[in-house]
């Protein structure tokens, strides 16, 4: 089974164990609703050097592709944060058995990279947004990040920008600056 999606996106990532004002800050003072309990889990990534605007990855069974269709250009959300605004295509395929899906061998071959996850997640505005502690290469990562479906009539630009922009507002931590904002693929040549 295969499902289709366009999403709007804003993430940064950071180099270090997650700051206690951080997880604070998520945890007590941010709007919107807490989505579910904390989550832990695997996802294994295929590293393509110096490709940006493609995203392949295996997640709990499912092989999950992202193509950056624009990016949308780097803006200012509250005084805190700076970053640029991506709109992605996702696709993302199940199989029951999980076999037909991985290469032959598993993921051993190649320039695959697992990178152990501890996400939480909110929902404010309808934009989903998360803080995740990153474990990848025996090295701490942790991310912020921002995500709004793309449907006819529920969400343009400048509501993406508003809510991302109104849910930093509350935010006491780190600056996070536009040299820290990318996706997952330029992350992953960072660190590869």
């Amino acid at each position: 089974m295969t499902n289709d999606f366009i999403t709007l996106e804003l993430r940064w990532f950071n180099r270090g164990n997650l700051p206690k004002p951080v997880n604070d800050w998520f945890t007590t003072d941010c709007p919107g609703e807490t989505l579910g309990s904390p989550e832990t889990r695997e996802d294994t990534y295929l590293y393509i050097p110096d490709c940006p605007y493609l995203n392949i990855k295996f997640r709990q069974g499912s092989l999950e592709i992202k193509w950056r269709k624009a990016e949308l250009g780097i803006r200012q959300f509250s005084r805190h944060w700076e970053g640029g605004i991506e709109q992605w295509i996702k696709w993302s395929c199940q199989d029951s058995t999980s076999e037909s899906l991985m290469p032959k061998g598993g993921l051993t071959q190649g320039s695959w990279v697992s990178v152990n996850k501890a996400r939480s997640q909110r929902f404010y505005q309808e934009i989903t947004y998360e803080l995740t502690q990153l474990t990848v290469n025996n090295e701490n990562w942790w991310t912020i990040a921002f995500e709004a479906l793309v449907e006819v009539d529920t969400m343009n630009l400048e509501e993406f920008e508003q809510g991302v922009s109104e849910i930093g507002s509350t935010y006491q931590g780190l600056p996070l600056k536009n040299h820290q904002s990318c996706a997952y693929p330029s992350w992953l040549n960072l660190i590869v």
